[in-house]
């Protein structure tokens, strides 16, 4: 695998990973805030948003994770690119570190949880990465 001289950042968001059934409508409060993620797939409707912009009244029908860090590779990666999310993925499982990771066009986003963040960037730190915090 190729290393690549990537610099990280810890956004400030703090967010939340919700579920929904896969017919279920957008809720209208998710895109108000900086940060958010929308999938659907034939399983489910996934939704990464700010936990500040999350309506009290979710509904029975959504089930929500709380408490996720994001660490950013600052981008743009060219498509081309392999093995970034393999090698940062690697390095923090051998940690004991969970992720789940959201991809875009220009670059990748890691969540953690909130409690694994500071050795999350430890671990990543370890590893050659350089982390803004």
């Amino acid at each position: 695998m190729e290393q690549y001289n990537l610099k990280l950042k810890v956004l400030d968001d703090d967010l939340c990973i919700c579920r929904l059934e896969p017919s279920a409508r957008i809720p209208a409060w998710i895109t108000t805030g900086t940060f958010f993620s929308i999938t659907r797939m034939e399983e489910e409707l996934s939704i990464v948003c700010s936990r500040n912009t999350m309506s009290e009244d979710t509904g029975s029908q959504m089930v929500c994770e709380k408490e996720w860090k994001c660490i950013k590779v600052e981008g743009p990666l060219d498509l081309s690119l392999t093995g970034i999310l393999a090698h940062l993925s690697s390095a923090l499982a051998d940690a004991g570190i969970s992720i789940f990771a959201i991809s875009t066009y220009d670059t990748d986003y890691l969540l953690v949880k909130e409690k694994e963040l500071e050795n999350a960037i430890i671990v990543l730190i370890s590893h050659g990465y350089s982390v803004d915090c």
